[in-house]
């Protein structure tokens, strides 16, 4: 007999549940109550692929957190069942357009459903099979290179290494702080111990104590068993706080006993669980200035550790981008034959101001093997339009948030087309979660639809 394929299936409680596993007999069907925990973000295996979400049930105050959710579980295909009615409104249309692949009206028609789930599994199930290289990310070269700005980094992070104490990376978007915190980890006595990131712009304000410190079991409706938050999960090895910065004031209280003390309580619980874990925490803002404007405690400052570094940007190491440009060429697949770039080109690199770092870079040099119709890689391919000496006296005249900018929407632009428009996979290209790739294509005013395509099913 065929072993039945997993199916996740979100709803707004459990109740209707059994109905819909007898109705779909050929797959496990995988409960999610969006009132209960969110920390079961791998509630799914590598061949879980697709999932249900059943908006027709959930109330408003579900529906402001059902993106954390969707986010959390990183199911590849959702498919969503509604009521009727609910395609008028437009918070539920903008679930539909931004998660799932197809959405299904009430009643349910079981063979219709069965139909839709078994060609998204199927898909993934070819894309599975199907060699295909992965784009070499900025991440996989943010630390090499010759310059004496990158070298000294690379040499006070390799001395932090070897401490136990906590460290606290600066830098602009880019530039490769959360590999050099990885960098740190991976060179530390904690190295075979594992690394927890917590991507702080995106952690919930409602869900942060779950989220980082867990729950007990029979703490709150559905908490059918205890659950360990993310700090617990990093006891022995290292904790990255990506985005520190990011964090509202009262998240900055909840964290602040395990900063003092190492130790943290569970929802629900009365015993104190002690965590060894070293402590990394990364920045783009300067924490002394939100410290002095009062937008961040300066109790929890003190305690993300005495051991600063600071990731010099892009245009503070001219004589590496050349080199990592032509080793992000040789890293790419090429039927035609070696790409290499033209001499103008070589001085367009030198003379850009790099507002985007390592990023922008990264964008660029796939911009221009993917739109780029010959072996040599001329400045247009790469969206240098002007002359090197107008480019010069043209950024005079523009403010670096212009330029910054400028680099996002050449990042947005990029991914989509390398992604064929597929926002999942283009904000993956930028390693940034799907909502901050909406916030993005919203701060940039760059389209997309508000309400459910026509071309999905009804």
């Amino acid at each position: 007999m065929m072993e039945k394929r997993p199916l996740v299936w979100l709803s707004a409680e459990y109740s209707g549940f059994a109905t819909q596993a007898a109705e779909l007999r050929e797959w496990r069907l995988i409960p999610i109550a969006i009132d209960t925990e969110l920390g079961k973000g791998d509630i799914r295996s590598d061949s879980t692929w697709v999932g249900v979400f059943d908006v027709s049930e959930l109330s408003s105050d579900q529906l402001a957190v059902a993106s954390s959710w969707l986010e959390a579980l990183r199911v590849e295909h959702w498919v969503a069942v509604l009521d009727s009615g609910q395609v008028d409104n437009p918070e539920v249309c903008s679930l539909i357009n931004r998660y799932c692949e197809d959405y299904h009206t009430l009643p349910i028609q079981s063979e219709r459903l069965h139909g839709i789930l078994g060609h998204l599994w199927g898909m993934s199930e070819l894309h599975a099979r199907t060699p295909h290289s992965t784009p070499l990310s900025y991440h996989d070269f943010a630390l090499e290179g010759e310059s004496p700005a990158i070298r000294h980094t690379r040499e006070l992070l390799g001395k932090f290494a070897h401490t136990e104490e906590p460290v606290l990376i600066y830098g602009e978007n880019g530039t490769g702080k959360e590999t050099a915190a990885k960098f740190i980890h991976n060179n530390s006595a904690r190295r075979h111990k594992p690394l927890v990131v917590i991507n702080c712009a995106a952690l919930p304000p409602s869900l942060t104590q779950n989220e980082l410190f867990g729950h007990e079991k029979g703490s709150f409706t559905h908490a059918m068993s205890a659950q360990k938050g993310r700090i617990e999960t990093a006891d022995g090895g290292t904790l990255l706080l990506v985005g520190v910065d990011e964090l509202t004031p009262e998240q900055q209280s909840a964290i602040l006993r395990f900063l003092q003390e190492g130790q943290i309580e569970r929802i629900g619980g009365c015993r104190t669980i002690e965590v060894d874990a070293r402590l990394i925490a990364t920045s783009t803002s300067p924490l002394e200035q939100l410290v002095a404007s009062g937008r961040f405690r300066s109790d929890v400052f003190y305690r993300l550790g005495s051991l600063h570094v600071l990731l010099p940007p892009l245009r503070e190491r001219k004589e590496d981008i050349l080199p990592l440009a032509n080793r992000i060429l040789s890293a790419a697949p090429s039927s035609a034959g070696p790409r290499r770039l033209a001499d103008t080109t070589k001085i367009c690199l030198g003379k850009h101001p790099w507002p985007g770092n390592l990023r922008e870079l990264q964008n660029r040099m796939r911009q221009a093997l993917l739109l780029g119709e010959s072996l040599v890689i001329e400045p247009g391919d790469m969206g240098f339009g002007r002359t090197p000496a107008n480019d010069q006296s043209r950024s005079q005249e523009l403010s670096l948030d212009a330029f910054r900018s400028q680099a996002d929407r050449q990042a947005i632009s990029v991914s989509l087309a390398l992604a064929q428009n597929n926002i999942s996979a283009a904000a993956r290209l930028l390693n940034i979660s799907r909502v901050s790739f909406y916030r993005l294509m919203d701060k940039h005013q760059v389209p997309h639809r508000t309400s459910v395509s026509s071309s999905k099913s009804d």
